[in-house]
């Protein structure tokens, strides 16, 4: 996922800037009426990544609270949700049933890379729109040949080139081992790294070793890479298995610079399981305000974001990135609703995600917005870094932006 990041998410305030939608008559594809918008998703209520299952519940308490104050232009949001495990059969199963059974009008937010790349393809030839993909990829960022499909989450690569530039900057002398989902999450982490170290990441690079979601542990990786000497590690997970790692080096008594990818950040996913103590320093990036942090407890944004998860959501926790990314995602659909209009067909809904002009979150850091561009589809590429105090994310440094595009 990508999580999607701890802390991560940006929500987008409902008094932003956005394209006007056309003064026409109503247009209405499958799923959409004068009185309902069908929306489905899949999300991991069960299996490796259940974690993420708070997500979905979070997105779902927002849309009750949408339709409680009168929906999306006077129509309710009938949002359909199925668990699949994390399990790219059992996500094609689901989404099949969404599309030809249930008829929605839209998927949102799928949550995780594999699940996503088993529909892609059936959902762009369905010409269904893959709203808000629940992953940073860059197969999920290419709209010439998936114009159905666009991401929420950061690139992943344009997250790795954030990391390259910092070690080079801070460890240009590191010897780095990598630990790295087997998936195009994991694969594309690595590229980025790669390709932003340059000719030296044949040199900076020391050993590196995949897992597969089905693996019960990390823990054999772990004794490969610290006996590797590294004294740098890239640690590309999801809050399981990065939990484990984080453990294990610990375990190991093996303390090198940790650089830990935006989707394993949520501290009550990742590094409690982990113990706090263990995960002291572990560096990674942040696109929006920590629940935790006390520099936002006077923050309006913050304060709605509270109130909401108080009153809607009172059993998840407030605190982590997977709420607060829950909270921002289900914001930007029901703003990409809003700007549809009258016009909610499959095309419009994909124009409209595409035209996103200094779109401003509740949660977003200062100085961050959020825009889209027919020649730019990703929806966050600025970040800033961070590091865990034992306790909580803490900001450090610019904002940064990545320049990259994936066309």
């Amino acid at each position: 996922m990508t999580l999607f990041r701890s802390t991560a998410a940006l929500v987008l305030a409902l008094g932003a800037t956005f394209a006007t939608p056309a003064l026409a008559q109503k247009k209405y594809d499958t799923g959409a009426s004068d009185t309902e918008i069908k929306v489905g998703q899949t999300i991991p209520l069960s299996g490796p990544a259940s974690a993420y299952g708070g997500i979905g519940k979070v997105q779902a308490a927002y849309v009750r609270m949408i339709n409680e104050q009168g929906g999306v232009n006077g129509r309710k949001i009938n949002l359909i949700q199925y668990d699949d495990a994390y399990s790219p059969p059992k996500t094609v199963e689901q989404v099949r049933k969404l599309v030809e059974s249930d008829e929605v009008l839209t998927t949102f937010q799928i949550i995780g890379t594999p699940p996503n790349a088993a529909v892609q393809k059936y959902l762009n030839e369905k010409k269904v729109p893959q709203l808000l993909a629940s992953t940073g990829a860059t197969r999920f960022t290419d709209p010439k040949n998936f114009p159905w499909t666009i991401a929420f989450n950061p690139n992943y690569q344009s997250e790795a080139h954030i990391y390259a530039k910092y070690i080079l900057a801070n460890h240009p002398d590191a010897k780095i081992a990598i630990l790295y989902q087997n998936d195009d999450l994991g694969k594309d982490y690595v590229k980025g790294l790669k390709d932003a170290l340059g000719a030296k990441a044949s040199s900076m690079i020391v050993a590196e070793k995949s897992y597969e979601l089905s693996d019960p542990t990390v823990d054999s990786q772990m004794v490969t890479l610290k006996a590797s000497g590294a004294d740098l590690f890239y640690n590309i997970t999801t809050p399981k298995f990065g939990a484990q790692a984080i453990k294990k080096a610990a375990e190991l008594g093996w303390k090198p610079v940790q650089i830990l990818d935006i989707n394993a950040t949520p501290v009550s996913q990742t590094l409690v399981p982990a113990g706090v103590e263990n995960a002291k320093g572990i560096i990674s990036v942040n696109y929006g305000k920590d629940p935790l942090d006390p520099q936002w407890a006077d923050d309006e944004g913050m304060k709605r974001y509270k109130a909401f998860m108080a009153k809607y959501a009172p059993a998840e926790d407030a605190n982590s990135g997977i709420a607060t990314y829950g909270y921002s995602t289900a914001a930007l659909l029901v703003q990409i609703l809003k700007q549809c209009g009258d016009d909610l067909t499959r095309a419009n809904i994909m124009n409209q995600a595409t035209n996103i002009k200094g779109y401003a979150a509740d949660l977003a850091l200062p100085g961050m917005t959020i825009s889209t561009e027919p020649d730019d589809w990703r929806i966050n590429k600025q970040f800033q870094m961070m590091k865990f105090d034992g306790q909580r994310w803490v900001l450090f440094g610019p904002i940064l932006t990545d320049e990259f595009k994936t066309n």
